[in-house]
């Protein structure tokens, strides 16, 4: 179990992370979500003490990760997958961390078997790819068996079948009680992975709840009803009190009604239905309706901020065919 309480770090004047309580539980994946700039890494950074707090305190399984014993035993983490000595082979890599941590041998030949590594396992690790070396990372993670794992965009640069892999292995370490922490910009992934969302913005906490309540409480669900006999289905609805959007393909869209009273009610009148489909937004529209007024960076899609003329490219920045089409500066500046 992971435990923050009034987590808080400044740099200077900026606020990176804002007074943030949450607790990551044993037994679920819990996805770490936030924009760019969010303190995502920052925090993650404080829960391993390699940045101290302004103020406020982190406890693993309830102590500070600076007086943990047997770190490696206790919490696994992947932070930056190019933490590695480029001139050693990802074997020897693991074997001195095993030796520093007074893990057994074994235990190198068993992690890098777990990630698929066994037979670049003499190789240096300067020529691995960068799925190779989130391989590697995980591996390191995984070397003392620990209850608590961390893991900052484990999926960069995998291929599917690696991506594939690190969810049905996250997945498996939570199943056995292990508390598992992740964060990902990728989206479509995190929704198949994670049960529990803890969502921060600007450093503060956004939301802390299971992935349904997340997307059922930040998005509009709806049912959709295309029929030949439009319509009929508009005057039904009408007698019946269900109010009903006409769409731009002309499909009717209705909020706040299951689509099995919907059924049954073309079904009473004798009317034909094509289509029939309840509609939920997906995680990516969620965060980003809960996100908007937290992005630091806003990118605009070719035209100028305004409307006015395009922007003098930045020194040092190439412009494309057509020109610097983005909103290069910061946000209100």
């Amino acid at each position: 179990m992971i435990e923050l309480d009034g987590l808080t770090k400044h740099y200077g004047d900026k606020v990176a992370v804002d007074h943030l309580t949450f607790t990551v539980r044993p037994g679920l994946v819990t996805g770490f979500l936030g924009p760019n700039g969010a303190g995502k890494s920052t925090t993650m950074r404080m829960m391993l003490d390699l940045d101290n707090p302004t103020a406020g305190s982190v406890r693993i399984d309830g102590e500070h990760y600076r007086r943990l014993t047997d770190p490696l035993r206790s919490v696994g983490a992947l932070l930056d997958a190019k933490a590695v000595h480029g001139g050693r082979s990802a074997y020897h890599h693991l074997l001195c961390l095993a030796q520093s941590n007074g893990l057994p041998r074994r235990r190198v030949g068993e992690v890098l078997d777990t990630v698929g590594l066994t037979p670049v396992a003499r190789k240096r690790s300067k020529g691995f790819s960068l799925g190779m070396g989130q391989r590697l990372g995980i591996a390191a993670a995984l070397l003392g068996d620990p209850r608590v794992l961390l893991f900052d965009e484990p999926v960069n640069g995998l291929d599917p079948e690696g991506i594939h892999w690190i969810r049905n292995l996250m997945k498996n370490l939570a199943a056995q009680g292990r508390t598992v922490f992740v964060s990902s910009h990728l989206m479509s992934e995190m929704a198949l992975t994670a049960d529990h969302l803890v969502v921060i913005g600007r450093g503060r906490l956004l939301a802390d709840t299971s992935m349904a309540e997340f997307i059922r409480g930040n998005s509009r669900s709806y049912v959709r009803l295309r029929s030949p006999e439009a319509e009929r289905l508009r005057d039904v609805l009408h007698a019946e009190r269900i109010a009903a959007t006409e769409a731009a393909d002309g499909t009717l869209e209705v909020d706040g009604v299951p689509s099995e009273r919907l059924g049954e009610l073309a079904a009473r009148h004798g009317l034909v239905l094509h289509e029939l489909s309840p509609q939920q937004a997906s995680l990516e529209e969620a965060f980003m309706q809960l996100t908007a007024e937290s992005v630091e960076y806003h990118a605009h899609d070719g035209e100028p901020v305004g409307g006015g003329p395009a922007e003098p490219v930045p020194p040092g920045v190439a412009a494309g065919p057509g020109g610097w089409g983005g909103d290069w500066r910061k946000k209100g500046s």
